[in-house]
């Protein structure tokens, strides 16, 4: 069945319509809790020797003496405008300080999905080939053992017990600002443009330790579900065929067998992503790395209203664009399935 660009349109619009009752319920249940948190906030960002005064002026400025339907609906007002509040804790505009250290976060996710691809795949194919031996249950005791680690303690061993013994600090880069212009906000990708092979390897060096802890904590999903799909795929005639033919075992398995199994893999991998978006938080303010998990961890600690409901809206619109792109992935990939 072939695909038209209309369809993919219609499609992607119908699923741009089901972000409004999803940001609808997000932007409700966030404010309601963060309101609920703590009765004044005002004396915590104003500190603990804030005088009355201040704090009076503060609950002022900030709308906290209005009543509750006034403020969410003030606050909507404001969302729909562009204008997501001023974070108390460093009178940062919310929305513009999002998107400044979002290229850093993006980074860390997209390195991490790099390493889910690239060890989480072949460990799939190698399971699936060894079904029920020694290599199988070797590679079940890894991915089990990544699902069954919290994020803090992996993230914590890593950044101390490695991190320490290799000299690697935390951070992007050993000397911070670097001594070239940062255009994408990436460090990785900004030393390579600057030319830079020096700051590349820095920033290498320092996004490893980060991006092996997303991946490690999440790649059992890859790794299953590719062992998965090669069971399926392995007995089916076109592999015996090609086995007959005295194809070398290695383009039997990643080039015929691996090639109908990735189907399923692949859309999952859209799905991961938005998973890995949420689990940035701890990860990354455990290294230190200044993105938008770091920024939602240091939001949700200083009872920062507005950065808090922001980051929880960007997060929920990170998970919904990775599952569109996955579910469009998916029908790219097998054009048997309709876009409905």
């Amino acid at each position: 069945m072939g695909r038209s660009l209309g369809e993919l349109l219609i499609f992607i619009l119908k699923r741009l319509a089901q972000l409004i009752p999803v940001l609808f319920g997000v932007v409700t249940v966030t404010f309601v809790f963060a309101r609920l948190s703590i009765a004044n906030p005002c004396a915590a960002w104003e500190g603990a020797k804030a005088s009355r005064s201040s704090i009076e002026a503060c609950v002022h400025y900030f709308g906290l003496n209005l009543p509750g339907y006034v403020q969410y609906e003030r606050y909507w007002l404001g969302l729909l405008s562009g204008n997501w509040g001023i974070d108390p804790s460093n009178g940062f505009p919310v929305l513009p300080y999002i998107l400044q250290v979002f290229p850093e976060t993006l980074e860390l996710v997209l390195a991490a999905l790099l390493l889910m691809v690239v060890i989480g795949i072949p460990l799939g194919v190698v399971a699936a080939n060894s079904n029920g031996r020694f290599a199988d249950h070797i590679v079940r005791i890894f991915y089990l053992s990544g699902w069954a680690t919290p994020t803090y303690l992996a993230a914590a061993f890593l950044a101390i017990g490695v991190g320490s013994v290799l000299g690697i600090s935390s951070g992007d880069f050993t000397t911070y600002p670097p001594p070239f212009p940062q255009h994408l906000h990436m460090s990785v990708l900004d030393a390579l443009l600057a030319g830079n092979l020096h700051a590349t390897w820095d920033a290498l060096i320092h996004l490893a330790l980060p991006a092996v802890a997303l991946a490690f904590l999440n790649m059992g999903i890859i790794t299953r579900m590719t062992r998965s799909s090669m069971l399926e795929t392995l007995p089916m005639d076109f592999v015996k065929t090609a086995r007959m033919k005295g194809l070398a075992e290695f383009w039997v398995l990643y080039k015929h067998a691996l090639r109908m199994s990735l189907i399923t893999t692949a859309s999952i991998l859209g799905l991961t992503a938005g998973y890995l978006l949420g689990s940035t938080v701890v990860v990354e303010e455990i290294f230190q790395c200044p993105g938008v998990g770091a920024y939602a961890y240091s939001a949700v600690t200083s009872y920062s209203f507005s950065g808090t409901i922001g980051v929880t809206i960007f997060f929920a619109i990170g998970v919904v664009v990775a599952n569109l792109i996955s579910d469009i992935l998916y029908g790219l990939l097998d054009p048997r399935v309709e876009w409905r």
